[in-house]
């Protein structure tokens, strides 16, 4: 393993330390529960958090700011927060107006903000949630139970979080946030695997003329192993599953994003995005809004996903509602 860290045991801890010795005006820490939390934290509205498993940053604890995430508290690598973590930062930052959750559907993270949400209630806090499962490459793994979520978590996200900071009621963000889900679909790829800094060794073996299709954020198996094909083939693949699952239709204004997996070159996105881009014309979308970059990733794993979102007046606006935070990818 070559990678810059200390203690891997300490490597999610000293990852925080540094987002927040960087934004110190801007966010606070709470090192024993991993929570990141505005300094500037509303009181007078609905505040939103999340927190999957660490090493897909940006997401979580990269876009916390307004209008993005209020809080996060994810878990160590590929690991769900533990229930105490999502507990406590539901308590530090619920007002009377209430807490949104937002969970990605894999089995440890439902059964820990399941378990910290009832005990949030029971204090007499309201929580409102919302289970994100855009995946479109498997209903269930050992990983999940359903679709897993993956980068089209970041469509729901900007979306509630920017109602929220208009003024919307915690059943009205629910309500959006399952709407924004229910058009949002994603299918990664991986070339590559990556290495945990506490395992030290590869999650998974692959061989340098193999590609996974469908891969999951954490190196969950896909659809299937086959072999590297040019990119036009591969993004055609991707791009008839997504399209087809919602399915989408000739007409409609889209969201296209080409998300990399922590170590795909920018170069290699931007011609992947050409390509899907390309087809969407081909198939009579109209892309209104698109993002090429890291979103949500797997360490540095060489791979993409292609996320499509059905737009419509409202999501829309909502996606060009302003951000702040310290990875500006909004």
């Amino acid at each position: 393993m070559k990678k810059f860290v200390n203690d891997p045991a300490n490597f999610v801890k000293e990852m925080f330390e540094g987002i927040y010795l960087a934004n110190q005006d801007k966010l606070k820490w709470v090192p024993e529960y991993n929570i990141l939390y505005r300094a500037d934290l509303p009181k007078d509205r609905v505040v939103v958090m999340q927190g999957s498993g660490s090493g897909h940053e940006p997401a979580h604890s990269m876009i916390v700011g307004p209008g993005m995430l209020d809080a996060c508290c994810p878990g160590n690598v590929f690991a769900a927060p533990p229930m105490d973590y999502v507990y406590e930062c539901t308590k530090l930052i619920a007002n009377e107006h209430g807490v949104l959750h937002l969970i990605n559907n894999y089995q440890g993270d439902r059964m820990a903000w399941d378990m910290a949400r009832e005990m949030a209630e029971a204090d007499g806090i309201k929580v409102g949630v919302v289970i994100i499962d855009d995946d479109v490459s498997v209903t269930n793994s050992l990983y999940t139970v359903g679709r897993r979520g993956v980068a089209g978590n970041f469509f729901v996200i900007k979306a509630v979080c920017a109602a929220a900071a208009n003024g919307a009621s915690l059943e009205e963000l629910v309500e959006l946030g399952n709407k924004v889900n229910s058009r949002v679909r994603s299918m990664g790829i991986a070339l590559t695997s990556c290495t945990p800094p506490a395992k030290g060794t590869t999650i998974f073996e692959i061989g340098d003329d193999e590609i996974e299709i469908g891969i999951g954020i954490h190196g969950e198996p896909g659809r299937r192993r086959d072999k590297i094909r040019p990119a036009s083939e591969i993004v055609d693949e991707v791009f008839k599953s997504v399209y087809d699952d919602l399915p989408f239709q000739k007409g409609d204004r889209v969201a296209l994003m080409i998300n990399g997996m922590g170590g795909t070159p920018i170069s290699e996105l931007y011609l992947l995005y050409g390509l899907a881009a390309k087809k969407a014309a081909e198939n009579g979308l109209t892309v209104a809004k698109n993002y090429v970059g890291n979103y949500c990733t797997s360490l540095e794993m060489a791979g993409f996903s292609l996320t499509l979102l059905k737009l419509d007046y409202t999501v829309e606006a909502l996606l060009n509602e302003p951000a702040e935070i310290p990875i500006r990818v909004f």
